[in-house]
Order: structure tokens, then sequence, then C-alpha cells
């Protein structure tokens, strides 16, 4: 097991495993004829099989195998994120700038210099709603 405490190896740039596995994924969709017929709606059921082992592993308090469980569930976002690339729809990069806009958009305390510094966990939940 692995963690960015102890990574597998130091000499690795941080945001290189997941660049790896996007090329792992573009080469799997292009290569594997199983993979390649998928389409966002016929891999749904995955991605709702694999949300529910993540929660499982949540509920169970096991570390290892939520960091697997989480595993799954990144392959699933890639995997439509690669279907979305091929189709010309967005990128796995779309997907990321579009989450961390909106995480910076819902987070103005964090992301602000003029937002509150000192906000309650409360104050902050209903900001986001």
């Amino acid at each position: 097991m692995t963690s960015a405490a102890d990574p597998a190896d130091p000499a690795e740039p941080a945001g290189e495993p997941l660049l790896g596995f996007l090329d792992d994924m573009r080469r799997l969709r292009r290569d594997c004829p199983w993979k390649r017929e998928q389409t966002h709606r016929s891999l749904a059921r995955y991605l709702q099989e694999e949300t529910a082992e993540t929660l499982e592993a949540i509920d169970a308090d096991d570390a290892d195998h939520l960091r697997e469980e989480l595993g799954d569930l990144l392959l699933q976002v890639y995997f439509h994120a690669v279907i979305g690339e091929e189709s010309g729809a967005f990128s796995l990069d779309d997907v990321a700038r579009g989450i961390s806009e909106k995480m910076r958009r819902r987070n103005p305390h964090v992301f602000e210099a003029t937002a509150p510094t000192t906000m309650t966990a409360a104050e902050v939940d209903a900001q986001w709603q």
C-alpha cells in the first residue's frame, strides 16, 4: 500500500499516475473490443455499482477497500471521459476544469481574498445550498 506520505516512487511527479492511467484508458478503448463497444449508457450500471461499493467501503471504515473502490470509481470517470473525448463532446481536462471552477465558485471563503475567512461549517453549507 502506498500513501501520500510514502509514495511508491518519490521521483515520480504528483499527478503522473493520473496521466499514465489516461493513456492506459485510451489504449484499452482502442485495442479492447469490449471496451471499444461501450457507451455512456452501457456503462451506467457499472458506475452505479462502483459507487455503491465505494459507499460500502466507507461504511466498513476500511481504508484499503476504500482506496481500491475509489480506483474503480476513477476508472468509470476516465472511461466516460475518453468516450467524451472520442466524440468531441468533452475531455478529462474539461471535466477537471469544470469541477475546479465549480469548487472555486462555491467556496469563495477559500479562494477569494475579499471573502470572509472565518465561516462555520453551517455557514459554508448554507452558502453552498
